[in-house]
């Protein structure tokens, strides 16, 4: 008995027309952000002198070489050598780097290279597709696609003494390794909607959010080299309001002092642990989110006040921020 094979596909359909849309899609952000990720090599300086060797991803920002990565990248390093999937490799000089928000800006010895668009990520929907692109264990222009997974992750930094929680992460089942890190995440249609920063388990990668938080942090870093932030000296945590007070303000919590720093601004207002932050500088506080978003720069030096509940009592204090050393 002979048998016949019948295609399920007429032969006058072309390759491309066969794609699906969501190979499409990868194809097209593949090729379009490709020639902006950068495949970073590093010598970072440990005690001793001993110098380890280390790599990472960038992303080209600028045609005159800027670019974006992450800040544990280059924590220990100040210089190193970029290559391109076009075949150039660069020297490049750590600009700025801000560890208490995972990034860092880079500067690379070289002309007409390919930036990407930068995205927002405050548009971002759990689902929609994403692609990572980076050097994973070296494997230069590495491609990887996946979903959002899941927004307003937390993900904790520390700069010496310092901890801070860079909020709104992105949660993606992108696969990461290591060096992915500072890599692309890009939506359909390339634009750079995060920063890869993270492996937190299998299928499970963290990127830091392109927003306007994030864009402020790398216009100082291009432009100051750091990026300035108050500082209260307080340690704290959230805490629901009693209901009869949640009614009043119209809020259901605040920030709970935990501690106060001796000698530190909150200490020279008055502020006690215990107390209640409700407020800043005419800003509602109902978490850390709020109180680290309001705790900026504009703040240094200037007297703010700020509303507490003490005692069950508002109380208002005039406290002025300095500048948060790194």
């Amino acid at each position: 008995m002979e048998l016949t094979f019948i295609s399920s596909m007429p032969e006058e359909v072309t390759e491309e027309e066969a794609l699906d849309a969501y190979s499409r899609a990868v194809i097209t952000v593949a090729e379009r952000l490709s020639p902006s990720v950068a495949n970073l090599r590093v010598s970072h300086r440990v005690r001793g002198g001993r110098r380890l060797d280390g790599g990472g991803s960038a992303v080209v920002v600028t045609p005159d070489g800027f670019m974006l990565t992450s800040a544990h990248v280059v924590s220990r390093t100040d210089s190193g050598r970029a290559s391109f999937v076009d075949g150039r490799e660069l020297d490049f000089e750590v600009v700025g780097s801000d560890p208490l928000s995972d990034l860092a800006v880079l500067r690379a010895d070289g002309r007409e290279l390919v930036p990407a668009e930068l995205g927002d990520a405050e548009r971002l929907r759990v689902g929609q597709l994403v692609v990572a692109i980076g050097n994973p264990h070296g494997f230069t222009g590495s491609v990887t696609a996946g979903v959002v997974s899941a927004l307003g992750r937390s993900l904790p930094t520390r700069s010496g003494a310092n901890v801070r929680v860079v909020d709104n992460v992105i949660q993606t089942d992108a696969a990461l390794n290591p060096g992915n890190s500072g890599g692309a995440l890009a939506d359909g249609r390339a634009r750079v909607i995060g920063i890869n920063t993270a492996v937190a388990g299998v299928g499970l990668g963290l990127a830091v959010p392109i927003n306007g938080a994030t864009r402020r942090i790398i216009a100082a870093l291009m432009t100051e080299g750091k990026f300035r932030r108050a500082y209260l000296g307080i340690a704290g945590g959230p805490r629901p309001l009693p209901p009869r007070l949640s009614r009043k303000l119209g809020r259901d919590g605040g920030v709970e002092v935990v501690q106060v720093v001796e000698g530190g601004p909150a200490d020279r207002a008055g502020m006690r642990p215990e107390d209640l932050i409700v407020e800043v500088d005419g800003t509602p506080i109902e978490g850390m989110d709020e109180l680290q978003r309001v705790v900026v720069s504009d703040l240094i030096g200037r007297s703010v006040r700020a509303k507490v509940i003490r005692e069950g009592r508002e109380r208002e204090l005039q406290i002025v921020p300095v500048e948060l050393e790194a």
